[in-house]
């Protein structure tokens, strides 16, 4: 999912709020399984770059309940859904408001910074990255969410419309990728080899590991209302790379009365792979 900060000042995430908490929730068995490869660290200060409503920063603090988390983001709106997450599950957790990546420098250092798929919304990747590993104090660990597996839903035929949806909608999204990528300002061509690039921002242990996010059908409620609105999305960004047969196959998918729609089909399922890229500032 690509979500978290205001690199866009057109984009409205506050009404991305429940897209990102629903989707961070169906597809949190990666992050608590890649917080399981940073068990033996014992870190006293956490940042969540690009927390977004706060389902990865809650689950660190769950994780390291003696840290100072902190949650941070551009969007105060996503921030207070952030605030109120952590009440709900009782964690210690803080916010503060900061763009990315020019906002990193107000920022105190810490001794491990996550940040999921956001460096990818910058147009200066590779300075995003320098920016994220100045953050760490010496030996902290830097946890980059970027790359895996395109998300699956849905059998390959529904029963209707032409087979084969998920993929034409996986290039129609490339497609989409590749000029959002275009328009950034400042972009700089780069070849995104995640664990160069965090050794070209000078850390050292470099290692990137995939994990599975294996949710079988019947989806519940939650997770299945997280398909919804990302199909909705897509409907919405990728109208123009579809051909009027898909968009008629989304619109059926979409329709709350239709039998064979998302929130009703018993075959809907939720099946990825997240990649993180981890990296450690050496001692002083």
């Amino acid at each position: 999912m690509h979500k978290h900060t205001h690199t866009d000042d057109d984009f409205d995430w506050a009404a991305m709020a429940d897209l990102l908490e629903l989707e961070g929730e169906a597809h949190s068995p990666y992050v608590r399984q890649a917080l399981e490869e940073l068990a033996h660290l014992s870190p006293r200060r956490i940042l969540d770059i690009g927390s977004g409503p706060g389902v990865a920063a809650c689950r660190l603090a769950e994780t390291f309940p003696k840290a100072e988390v902190t949650a941070v983001d551009g969007a105060p709106e996503l921030l207070a859904r952030a605030r109120e997450r952590a009440g709900r599950l009782g964690v210690r957790l803080r916010t503060q408001e900061a763009a990315f990546p020019e906002g990193l420098a107000d920022l105190e250092p810490a001794d491990l910074v996550w940040s999921a798929q956001v460096v990818h919304h910058v147009g200066d990747q590779q300075d995003a990255l320098d920016r994220l590993a100045r953050l760490l104090e010496p030996g902290g660990t830097l946890a980059i969410v970027e790359g895996g597996l395109p998300v699956r839903w849905l059998p390959r035929d529904l029963g209707f419309g032409r087979p084969g949806l998920q993929e034409r909608l996986d290039a129609a999204r490339a497609l989409n990728y590749n000029r959002m990528r275009d328009e950034l300002p400042g972009t700089v061509a780069v070849v995104e080899d995640w664990p160069g690039m965090l050794r070209a921002a000078g850390l050292t242990d470099v290692r990137s590991k995939s994990f599975l996010v294996d949710r079988p059908a019947p989806l519940d409620d939650r997770a299945r209302r997280s398909v919804r609105l990302w199909l909705e999305r897509m409907r919405s960004m990728l109208g123009e790379f579809l051909d009027a047969d898909d968009t008629a196959t989304l619109d059926r998918l979409l329709d709350p009365t239709d039998p064979a729609g998302v929130d009703h089909r018993a075959d809907l399922f939720l099946l990825t792979a997240k990649t993180v890229h981890f990296g450690r500032r050496p001692e002083a």
